[in-house]
């Protein structure tokens, strides 16, 4: 059987943290800006080494603790954290980090609590009920605002989301979350040069808000401008450096210069601020696994979903590389609860279909699959992984000819959609040799049952012959004269 985690994409690892940028005619706009003020406090030293920022500490050590309180671990989301994942993956909506309820009311927190239990069995409707209800009662809460948000985007529901993440970010213009979640939403649906000039104008007015400058980071790197993010992460560095969310996007756009090393080293500071931060540690997976760190980049993945359980970027990550170590078993636990988390995330539905497979689960495979082609049908590698799906079954439930005559017209599907696999010609022929193989032999037991029917009705035919020789010949009985007529004639004598 071809191992499933060799089928293409199906890997589908994330490896940046947003969508590749889309062309759309509303980002015909100007790409160079004017650089944006420094922020106005200057609270930390920062030093640089071969152009990354490492803290330093009051005695010069790198990357030594200040004394600053870490911030909290990430706990009690609806969601996964911050959403790391390019092509497929970027289609699974971004999840807040800790949820911050500022309300002492134990009938609203206890409709929060609903709606997380809610969110994290994949029950999004029952989950935006109970959010609505609790913004219902209570419009002040910006946090759920966010979480609402979130909901209401993986619903699908892009433009109610966007209003939700603006009435958090009306409410309290420095909550981070919401604003980076307005972020991803811009990069997914291709306006983020659109949100760069708000966020530049609000950075303009408010330079102090720093929210508004990690957003603009994330839209940068969105972007692909990787030198202006990494100098506006920088100022952000400068004024808080023991900004992890900075730090994140800094290693993102360090990683996707290329710069694999100073990456790591600006993920290990952040890891040693917050060791609790999901998505460090998945940023750091990532890191690994391009430097070809496989067993770091598995722990590190590990780390984050045993972090965040419903963190659904580092349970396909986390389930993709166990598929790869053909632990097929224990990645479909971990894919099995990044569906639920993020029930449209097409990348997961391909690696837990990629389980399946593994595990000879035909149509358990067969549903995922189908299921990621609803969610993406553009995307080459779900018709892939679906041709190698008919191509391997010997044991489905599925007429053999049928079943690879499938196989061929999937494979004919990833190549019209610009697959280019060079195993694909190879496999094309093995299913025609297959059908031609399963004629052959249809034929051959055609000709083999006639000539048992033929056999069996000669048999029969000798046999009745045989019979009919061996019986004796038959009794004739004897009429004996007529004795009354005898007696007649005698007597007329």
């Amino acid at each position: 059987m071809r191992s499933p985690a060799g089928a293409a994409l199906g890997l589908a690892l994330a490896l940046a943290c947003f969508p590749k940028k889309e062309q759309r005619p509303d980002e015909a706009v100007v790409e160079s800006w004017s650089t944006t003020p420094e922020v106005p406090a200057a609270g930390s030293t920062v030093a640089e080494v071969d152009g990354s920022l490492v803290v330093v500490s009051p005695t010069g050590a790198a990357g030594a603790e200040t004394g600053a309180v870490p911030p909290p671990a990430a706990t009690g989301s609806l969601a996964a954290a911050a959403k790391a994942e390019e092509g497929p993956a970027a289609e699974a909506p971004p999840p807040p980090p800790p949820v911050k309820l500022a309300t002492e009311d134990p009938e609203l927190r206890a409709a929060f609590q609903r709606a997380l239990e809610a969110s994290r069995a994949g029950d999004l409707p029952t989950a935006e009920r109970e959010l609505k209800a609790v913004v219902g009662k209570d419009p002040s809460l910006d946090y759920a605002w966010t979480n609402l948000g979130i909901v209401q985007e993986r619903l699908g529901r892009t433009s109610d989301a966007e209003q939700a993440y603006r009435r958090a970010t009306d409410l309290k213009p420095e909550q981070v979350v919401a604003w980076e979640a307005t972020a991803r939403l811009h990069a997914r649906t291709g306006r983020s040069v659109r949100l760069e000039a708000q966020l530049r104008q609000s950075i303009s007015e408010h330079p102090e808000n720093l929210a508004f400058r990690t957003a603009l980071v994330s839209v940068l790197v969105s972007q692909g401008k990787m030198e202006t993010a990494i100098n506006e992460a920088k100022k952000v560095l400068k004024a808080d450096e023991r900004n992890v969310h900075a730090m994140q996007m800094l290693a993102q756009a360090y990683a996707k210069q290329g710069k694999l090393e100073l990456a790591k080293m600006v993920l290990e500071n952040a890891r040693a601020i917050d060791t609790a931060d999901a998505l460090t540690q998945n940023l750091l997976g990532n890191v690994y696994l391009q430097l070809k760190q496989r067993q770091q980049a598995l722990e590190a993945y590990q780390k984050a979903a045993a972090l965040r359980p419903d963190f659904a970027e580092a349970l396909n990550n986390y389930g993709a590389l166990l598929n790869q170590a053909q632990d097929y078993e224990g990645a479909a636990r971990q894919l099995e609860r990044a569906v639920v988390s993020a029930p449209d995330f097409p990348a997961a539905r391909l690696n837990l279909g990629n389980s399946y497979r593994g595990l000879q689960q035909f149509d358990k495979a067969l549903e995922q699959y189908r299921k990621a082609e609803q969610l993406r049908p553009q995307l080459q590698d779900v018709y892939f992984n679906l041709a190698v799906l008919h191509l391997d079954a010997d044991g489905a439930p599925l007429d053999p000819v049928e079943r690879l005559r499938s196989a061929i017209a999937y494979f004919n599907q990833y190549k019209e959609k610009g697959g280019r696999d060079e195993r694909v010609d190879q496999y094309l022929k093995d299913a025609q040799k297959g059908i031609e193989k399963e004629e052959r032999r249809r034929e051959r037991e055609k000709k083999d049952q006639l000539r048992k029917t033929e056999k069996e009705a000669a048999d029969r035919k000798a046999a009745e012959q045989k019979a009919a020789e061996q019986r004796p010949p038959a009794e004739v009985e004897v009429t004996p004269p007529d004795s009354g007529k005898l007696r007649d004639q005698s007597s007329e004598k």
